[in-house]
């Protein structure tokens, strides 16, 4: 990494400003990497929850689909199918500065607009399961999706929270003292000029001198 000091006493300056801001932006990436990580461990155990609640729906929902097509064949099935589709709507929060799905919200079709006389009477209970296993899955959906976005959010912030302390904070320390050793040299060799120059100056003999007092 190659940085454009300013010479002199400007860059000691420049230097110390450019250390200043690294600091105070390693204390704001710590802070919100703890913020993250906690998030990241809600999320993540939401999403493991989510999933044990979809498996279970859709094992239920299998269970009654079998029932059904054993008592009414494929033609049940079919005829069970709403004419409408879902809507889904996605709701997104924020945890600092990073988006991600927190809640979902689901308008399922009218049971009471399709077939209103089931051709079993496993049609109805399965009917309800394929609709809770649809809730489910979409809980899951923004559960995991959620905790995979701060998985990758938190990694992002340690990389660039160990580029500042392993890199750019050590080479910016480097450069201050390298900096500031070199203008020691120079106010030394100029006070040391100084002195030459005052005491190489002619001294006026002392009848001169008295002369001209």
């Amino acid at each position: 990494m190659r940085l454009r000091i300013p010479p002199g006493r400007a860059g000691r300056m420049w230097l110390r400003r450019r250390l200043t801001a690294v600091r105070h932006g390693l204390d704001v990436l710590d802070r919100k990497l703890r913020i993250l990580r906690r998030e990241q461990d809600r999320l993540a155990k939401n999403a493991a929850r989510t999933q044990a609640e979809w498996s279970d729906a859709c094992r239920a929902a299998d269970e009654w689909l079998l029932r059904v097509t054993r008592l009414g064949g494929q033609r049940a099935v079919r005829l069970a199918a709403a004419a409408r589709l879902a809507e889904v709507q996605v709701h997104w929060a924020d945890a600092v500065g990073t988006s991600y799905p927190a809640r979902v919200s689901c308008m399922l079709p009218d049971l009471d607009a399709a077939v209103p006389l089931p051709i079993t009477t496993a049609l109805v209970p399965a009917r309800h399961a394929y609709r809770a296993a649809l809730l489910a899955g979409l809980e899951h959906a923004i559960a995991a999706e959620g905790a995979r976005i701060m998985t990758a959010e938190t990694a992002s912030t340690n990389r660039r929270i160990r580029a500042l302390k392993d890199r750019l904070l050590p080479l910016l320390e480097e450069l201050l003292a390298a900096v500031e050793l070199s203008l020691d040299e120079m106010e030394r060799a100029d006070t040391d000029r100084a002195r030459r120059i005052s005491g190489s100056r002619p001294q006026l003999p002392d009848r001169l001198n008295r002369d001209h007092r």
